[in-house]
């Protein structure tokens, strides 16, 4: 599986000779009409980490007062869909105190995606990005993309259609460029809230489209949601990195695969969700065959409620922030232009993911 936020294609190298840190901007000629130069990539190759320790996870939300009066006074909202997605104005969430962000995480849980337009977000110095987004958890530092220099702990999505023909050459081989994935779910603790913000995007084009696990759950008949419970899959980040390498990108930790509940509870609502996605590659116990058959269905499941998706625009000064426990996303490469889609994204990990019994007088479609 190959996340939204870069093309795993063969890089060249100049002279075929691999340097020590290789910069996005040198591969534009040393100047560029990036919004945010210092947001442009770099990839570190001496950069190379440990495996994650575990930690203690306390998320914000239990502490929320349910009101959201510290977010959301002064604000307008608007329902994106009437499942999932909450459009809010009037507030910047950067300046939001420690109470509002607590009512951040419990709001983001609640409706799984919420779009914030107007932000101030990109014009802070990153290291004050990164503080607010410390509230939410320990930050994750992916293992193959990459980073503002000095800041490994942003990820970026940085795509642009250049002379070398390098994005062209990563959809040429594709249908679609759809892929359902929840972010880096081969980590034993996977994010929570998680918040990006656009730098740079064309003016037409580029969305990412979300999808909410818990409906896709409630929407299975009785009889296999409690077959699901139980379950548990296999999530690998080994072919994620052995990509990167292969096309001469970074590998800053060796993939991992750890298993998951098929099934997961979010530790504030008590919803459950499903929690598979393109990182899930085998139900554990099941012949290949049989994993192979019920991961095909439940991803095509999640891919065709539209009913339960929602797609968002990206805008100048939009920060999304999603639950990354209860939603999957995907980028839509659409555009055909030579304009920029430069997106930054901060990711706290949350708690190791685990499940609650199945109860048949839960809500179900």
């Amino acid at each position: 599986m190959v996340a939204e936020a870069e093309p795993k294609t063969q890089i060249v190298f100049q002279n075929g000779v691999k340097p020590k840190i290789r910069r996005a901007i040198d591969e534009e000629g040393g100047t560029t009409d990036a919004s945010y130069p210092h947001y442009l990539p770099i990839w570190d190759y001496t950069e190379k980490y440990p495996p994650l320790e575990p930690f203690t996870h306390h998320d914000p939300g239990h502490d929320a007062d349910p009101s959201l009066t510290d977010l959301l006074t002064g604000a307008k909202t608007k329902k994106l869909t009437p499942l999932m997605g909450t459009e809010i104005s009037g507030v910047q969430i950067s300046r939001l105190s420690k109470s509002g962000k607590d009512q951040l995480a419990l709001f983001a849980a609640q409706r799984k995606v919420l779009v914030f337009r107007d932000q101030d977000f990109a014009d802070l110095p990153i290291q004050k990005a990164l503080d607010f987004g410390s509230h939410f958890g320990r930050h994750h530092i992916h293992p193959t993309t990459g980073c503002p220099e000095g800041y490994p702990e942003v990820n970026l999505v940085h795509q642009k259609r250049s002379a070398n023909g390098e994005y062209d050459l990563f959809v040429s081989g594709k249908n679609s460029t759809v892929l359902w994935h929840s972010d880096v779910t081969y980590e034993e603790q996977p994010p929570g809230t998680t918040i990006m913000y656009m730098l740079d995007t064309p003016e037409v084009g580029g969305d990412t489209a979300f999808v909410d696990q818990v409906e896709a759950y409630r929407r299975l008949s009785p009889v296999l949601r409690e077959r699901l419970h139980g379950l548990r899959a296999l999530h690998s980040g080994v072919e994620q990195a052995e990509a990167s390498a292969k096309g001469g990108g970074i590998v800053r930790r060796e993939g991992i695969v750890t298993e998951h509940p098929v099934v997961r509870t979010h530790p504030v609502t008590g919803e459950k969700a499903l929690f598979v996605n393109a990182l899930a590659t085998k139900i554990v116990g099941m012949k290949k065959e049989e994993s192979d058959a019920l991961l095909a269905f439940l991803n095509t499941h999640i891919g065709r409620g539209l009913e339960y998706q929602v797609r968002v625009k990206w805008e100048p000064k939009t920060v999304i922030v999603w639950d990354n426990r209860v939603t999957a996303h995907t980028a839509i490469v659409d555009w055909t232009s030579t304009e920029r889609r430069h997106l930054a994204r901060i990711t706290p990990q949350a708690e190791r993911p685990f499940e609650t019994p199945y109860n048949p007088d839960e809500e179900h479609w």
